[in-house]
């Protein structure tokens, strides 16, 4: 087996290389290639992580809850363990690993503990690095490190360049470290690696000579569809993975705002010194409202910079026939660079003082994630003890995921965002269907459904009280008389059903999705909604109708409705009753871990904007229509441009529920599951629902009722629904064939030790959390 560590460099485009690995991974797997999801799905910083030195803590370490020497050993252990059981799987020819912070490695002990971790898997490993002319690299890297924190300005770079060694200069930058103060090498110091000369030395000292590969980085290549075939060539890769298709390149932010960024992150820092904390996500967001346009730093300015470099980077073209000139060609020298002005009567104190009140929010919420507080309850584990169905059930390494979570970013809680729920308990009123004008449908929820009868009539009554207009649902296998019921509802006008027996592929939902987009009642849409029927959109603004949150939202496109999690409330039998009245124990709001807890289901406005729709998301965007497109999430705040293409969860910048969240009934009853695991998933037939998805779907102890104020007007519309009779025969047959095929699992031994294992399962969130890591990392 051949080894491949890609190590960036830093602003080269590494991210778009991992982006393609990751979206090929399937198709690389089937040549032989491996690009392992232990070290990381994308990024490989677990790697990086796990050979840092211990007593260099950089800001992943710091930010993710390794920074103390013993939990990186616990860390290297279970990157080396759990990569070198990924090869045994896969068997692969090739094994690619990439890290754009490899490069920034300092010592030569890092370096070393890399290859240890390496040669017992092979000792055939080269190194490739992608790199552009230092001075272009710097003024991007200059960017980056800004919206980090950076405070000294490019002139301290420009110091640098009379000193007799770039890299032995920088390298003094590296000594001190001062996390409490945002005070990273990695983001305040010089970047060292500049030094192409100097890094190939210190990574071919460790893997020999002729080891490392130097490859130009090209930003029209790095956006474009042909990047496979520079994969291809710098990794060794067979043809035949097709075209990639990476997100375009951002526009780079202006001088002015990059002033602006320097001089508030020194206020920051000065803010930290009094014991205040601003989480990363938070300082980002901050400097970016202060964001102003005009033109970006030009690399040209830099000229001294290119001018130290110049004799180096001709050597290393006579080494590497590979790289083209232009690869190190600066452009035309430009007047000597001096930091833009900040623009407009720009001060950072009046905009700290606008800040310090969600800065001071941040403050108090940490200060009880990290003294105990709220993390300090039975409920959630924060004493430490393991609960004893967490002993029983959870592995040697769920449980040092439990301890390592404690104090760490990953602790979930309920302390996110302003909406209180006890004040959100007054009914909403009923509002009338609306009255659409010929060759508009509305908005219409395209569904897939498999024997959910008893359901159906809830979750359609309440999503055309909110101002649903239309439903396009697909059914496949059902033996419940969902189809029956479907085809009573198509024939009262209120539905089109559509089956789906015959779908091909990976999953029927797919293939429903596929047949969607050539019916009318799709094409005419306003909004589009793909939601399954166990998910209730739970509008909290307004009359919690779908217009009251479009109002607040007049530029939206797509919506990324997040999920919550509710689960099984303590129903044991499954009844006929409300969904949303049963249920309403939640996960907490802030429940970043495991990746499940906030993935989100989008509403996409009808403007052609995208070619695909798939489960969680529409995909394939049409290039003309990318400026027109904007994300919003369900606090109506926009997302990061990196949406656009990809991502199906939301995360620590863009998870947001004030005024819109997806309530995921995933479980409802626990006979309700035993139903649902004998039946299988739409999107995935292949995978088993067993003990592993209650326990990631089972949350609780949350209480959320905002949902309720919709019962009354639910109800109403429910009856008048049920005054049909044929369409109450179909309901009640549904629900009597559930509750006969409970009675029919139950009496199933397999079955019953399912029902009764989940029903003893009590587990914390910190516990549910540790179980779940660790069941994405040993899966």
């Amino acid at each position: 087996m051949r080894i491949v560590v890609h190590i960036g460099l830093p602003e080269c485009g590494g991210d778009r290389v991992q982006e393609v690995l990751d979206t090929k991974r399937d198709q690389l797997a089937a040549k032989g290639v491996l690009y392992p999801r232990s070290p990381g799905r994308r990024n490989h910083t677990r790697l990086y992580m796990a050979v840092t030195d211990p007593a260099h803590v950089d800001p992943l370490r710091y930010n993710r809850g390794f920074a103390e020497p013993a939990k990186q050993v616990r860390l290297a252990r279970d990157v080396g363990r759990d990569l070198a059981s990924e090869v045994a799987r896969h068997d692969p020819e090739l094994l690619i690993l990439s890290a754009s912070q490899l490069a920034t490695l300092p010592r030569r002990s890092e370096i070393e503990r890399l290859r240890g971790m390496l040669t017992p898997l092979s000792e055939d490993i080269r190194i490739v690095a992608h790199v552009d002319e230092q001075a272009r690299v710097l003024a991007r890297h200059y960017a980056t490190s800004l919206l980090s924190g950076r405070t000294a300005s490019l002139a301290r770079e420009l110091e640098l360049t009379g000193a007799p060694g770039w890299r032995d200069a920088a390298l003094d930058g590296w000594r001190r470290i001062e996390p409490a103060l945002n005070g990273f090498p990695e983001i305040q110091a010089a970047p060292f690696w500049l030094d192409y000369a100097g890094l190939v030395a210190a990574w071919e000292e460790v893997f020999g000579t002729g080891s490392v590969d130097l490859r130009a980085y090209d930003p029209g290549l790095f956006a474009s569809e042909t990047l496979t075939d520079e994969l291809r060539a710098a990794f060794g890769i067979e043809p035949g993975i097709g075209k990639a298709e990476p997100a375009g390149l951002p526009e780079p932010p202006s001088a002015a705002f990059l002033t602006r960024s320097r001089l508030m992150n020194e206020v920051l820092v000065k803010l930290l010194a009094t014991g205040r904390i601003i989480p990363r996500q938070l300082w980002r967001r901050l400097l970016g409202e202060m964001s102003v346009s005009g033109k970006p730093v030009a690399a040209e300015s830099l000229s001294d910079l290119s001018n130290m470099f110049e004799n180096d980077n001709r050597k290393l073209l006579e080494t590497y026939r590979d790289l083209p000139p232009e690869a190190f060609e600066p452009g035309p020298a430009l007047p000597k660079w001096e930091e833009a002005a900040p623009e407009r009567g720009f001060r950072a104190t009046q905009y700290a003082a606008a800040f310090l009140p969600r800065i001071d929010q941040a403050t108090r919420q940490a200060g009880r994630t990290f003294a105990g507080g709220d993390e300090g309850t039975e409920e959630n584990g924060g004493n430490g003890t393991l609960s004893p169905s967490a002993e029983r059930l959870m592995s040697d390494r769920a449980k040092e995921n439990f301890h390592d979570l404690r104090t760490g970013r990953f602790a979930p809680h309920n302390r996110l965002g302003r909406v209180n729920e006890e004040e959100l308990a007054a009914a909403f009123a009923s509002v009338p269907m609306r009255s659409l004008p010929k060759g508009n449908s509305g908005n219409v929820i395209v569904g897939c459904m498999k024997n959910e009868a008893p359901y159906i009539l809830e979750w359609v009554a309440y999503h055309r009280t909110i101002g649903v207009d239309n439903f396009l649902i697909y059914t496949n296998g059902c033996e419940d008389g969902t189809d029956e019921l479907l085809d009573r509802l198509q024939e009262m006008g209120v539905v089109q059903h559509r089956l789906n027996d015959n779908w091909k592929g990976n999953s029927p939902q797919q293939h429903a999705l596929n047949k969607s987009l050539k019916e009318k009642v799709i094409r005419e849409a306003e909004w589009v909604i793909h939601i399954d029927v166990d998910e209730f959109i739970n509008i909290r603004c307004g009359n919690g109708t779908l217009s009251d949150f479009l109002e607040r939202v007049p530029d939206a496109t797509n919506v990324a409705m997040t999920w919550r999690l509710f689960g099984h409330n303590g129903v044991h039998a499954f009844e006929d009753a409300l969904v949303i009245e049963q249920f309403d124990s939640a996960a907490p709001k802030y429940c970043p871990k495991p990746h499940t807890a906030w993935g989100f289901k989008t509403m996409v406005k009808n403007i052609g904007a995208y070619e695909k729709f798939s489960c969680h998301r529409p995909n394939k965007l049409r290039e003309d229509h990318r400026t027109r497109v904007k994300w919003v999430n369900g606090s109506g705040q926009e997302m990061t441009d990196s949406y656009k293409e990809k991502g199906w969860r939301s995360d620590l910048r863009t998870i947001g529920y004030d005024l819109l969240q997806l309530n995921h009934y995933a479980l409802r009853s626990a006979e309700s599951f035993l139903i649902k695991r004998q039946r299988g998933r739409a999107l995935h037939v292949d995978r088993s629902i067993g003990i592993n998805y209650w326990v990631r779907m089972d949350w609780g102890g949350n209480k959320d009722i905002t949902i309720k104020r919709n019962i009354p007007r639910l109800r109403a519309e429910m009856d008048r629904l049920m005054a049909d009779d044929e369409l109450k025969k179909w309901h009640d047959h549904g629900v009597a064939w559930h509750k006969a095929k409970a009675a029919d699992l139950h009496a199933t031994p397999e079955f019953q030790e399912l029902y009764d294992q989940a029903l003893e399962t009590r587990l914390t969130e910190m516990e549910r959390v540790a179980y779940a890591l660790a069941l994405d990392m040993e899966s």
